[in-house]
């Protein structure tokens, strides 16, 4: 079987600390798969190992069955792995519809003009309005990212990821810092996201985590310590113990 994304004896040493331990990860396609485990279990470092922002001390990354583990970052994301992050990357004096066209025309090829110039690809507008209708975006499209709330914002990111066309998008926490009201938002955009993209995020938010998961995978201190469903993983008194007791009792 090949595998959207899969991970063999990854492993991540800093000097004497190791931060990764024999990582074993299969992704399938389509996967709606999250990564959990308290802070300093390694998921972050796992997803920069992924996407080649840090280069394993041992193991291998495979993309759709081939070897990416001496892939640089840019040709990852050329490859279809994809990623958004923890803290917000976006250009806050832009508007929505301008921070898409950015990453739209650097697929295509295509030299970025400030929006709303004659000059500007017809191929990047088009694509970035249809982007745009899919996410429910429209909207926010002609307001800039300074004015939207934080909860929007992380939608912009998202949608900014999806502009690159992954074939595995990779999410870093997409609920991080979104009061719980605004969550909803979120989940919402998730469950919009084509099928055949397959997704793996790092996700503290166990509401969100156990509605969109189909897979789980649990961390502790660099290793994998389970996976499941989310129903195997709720029951499993391992996890209770060092992640979802502690988080739900203190």
């Amino acid at each position: 079987m090949t595998y959207a994304l899969e991970t063999r004896g990854l492993c991540k040493r800093f000097g004497a600390i190791q931060v990764t331990r024999n990582v074993d990860l299969k992704v399938e396609q389509g996967a709606r798969h999250a990564l959990i485990g308290p802070n300093g279990a390694g998921k972050t470092t796992f997803v920069n190992l992924c996407t080649g922002m840090l280069k394993p001390s041992e193991g291998a990354i495979l993309l759709n069955g081939k070897e990416i583990t001496g892939v640089s970052p840019q040709r990852r994301v050329g490859n279809g792995l994809v990623r958004t992050f923890q803290i917000n990357t976006l250009f806050n004096a832009l508007t929505v519809a301008e921070n898409l066209a950015i990453p739209t025309a650097q697929r295509l090829g295509k030299s970025w003009l400030p929006w709303g110039k004659t000059s500007h690809s017809a191929e990047v507008v088009t694509e970035v309005a249809k982007l745009l209708d899919e996410l429910h975006l429209l909207p926010l499209a002609d307001k800039k990212i300074s004015d939207l709330a934080y909860g929007q914002r992380r939608l912009v990111e998202i949608a900014i990821a999806l502009a690159l066309k992954p074939q595995v998008l990779l999410l870093d926490e997409p609920a991080a810092g979104i009061p719980n009201g605004e969550s909803g938002m979120i989940l919402d955009l998730l469950e919009r996201l084509p099928q055949d993209i397959s997704i793996v995020f790092i996700e503290h938010d166990m509401n969100l985590v156990f509605r969109f998961a189909k897979k789980i995978t649990v961390l502790v201190e660099g290793a994998v310590l389970t996976e499941g469903t989310p129903a195997e993983i709720r029951g499993d008194q391992r996890v209770r113990d060092v992640y979802l007791g502690r988080r739900h009792h203190g």
